[in-house]
């Protein structure tokens, strides 16, 4: 019963974030400071995170795969096809479920318990409007960007390794990421990334806003933001992946 409450509770938030802003100058006000916050600020541990795991994951394909009937450019399509179907979308969204969603239930949690919420309310503002909606938008904005970039880092990762070590070479390793290149994955990819990326901010707002008592409740509230974004995360991959690629 507990988690049908929630759920009614979190689409009652949502219903009173979709709605039109009462002064769009203070949403436009918000947005550029939620795409800098959220998005560009995420940008050094996607770059990090990237290249590190593209140069590993060249280096353990080839290591698991020496064998003459294999193709010599296999390492390159092994690493490309799974920095595009899965790290870059679902593994980085669940690495950024930490950051962002974080970030998001401890601030919105800190203005509940600071009353600075109720103080909007009795403004005559939609606070849920107001606070929640920029975040949501400009998060969902960002996410296709940071997940293309960070499918060009990690593929970068794996062009290291054929530079600085004898383990492949670049030629071959060029050749496996461009042979039998499928756009469609890329699509497929942003689209996943459009959804976690609602998911991840609007399950983190929603703990915040309703986070009572004091800072170990607000505390609280952003593990589980980021707990549940996660299990959402799995679960929702499961589904558009049996969806679009069957």
């Amino acid at each position: 019963m507990g988690y049908l409450y929630q759920t009614g509770q979190y689409a009652l938030l949502m219903q009173k974030v979709f709605v039109k802003p009462d002064r769009w100058r203070m949403f436009w006000r918000q947005f550029p400071k939620e795409l800098e916050k959220l998005g560009m600020e995420s940008l050094p541990i996607v770059i990090i995170i990237s290249v590190f795991i593209g140069a590993i994951m060249t280096i353990q394909t080839k290591l698991n795969t020496e064998n003459p009937l294999l193709p010599t450019y296999s390492t390159g399509l092994v690493t490309r096809d799974t920095l595009l179907l899965e790290f870059s979308s679902t593994i980085m969204c669940l690495i950024l479920a930490g950051k962002v969603g974080s970030n998001i239930a401890s601030e919105i949690g800190t203005m509940r318990i600071t009353e600075q919420i109720d103080a909007i309310e009795i403004m005559g503002v939609n606070s849920a409007n107001y606070l929640i909606l920029p975040k949501i938008t400009a998060f969902v904005l960002m996410m296709p960007f940071l997940v293309i970039f960070s499918m060009a880092i990690g593929l970068f990762g794996g062009y290291l390794v054929g530079m600085f070590s004898d383990i492949i070479s670049v030629a071959d390793y060029l050749l496996g990421i461009q042979y039998a290149f499928i756009p469609y994955y890329i699509f497929y990819s942003i689209v996943k990334s459009v959804v976690f990326a609602f998911i991840i901010s609007s399950v983190a707002a929603y703990y915040g806003y309703f986070s009572y008592g004091g800072a170990l409740d607000v505390g609280k509230a952003s593990t589980n933001a980021v707990v549940n974004s996660s299990i959402l995360i799995l679960f929702f991959n499961l589904l558009i992946t049996n969806i679009m690629l069957n």
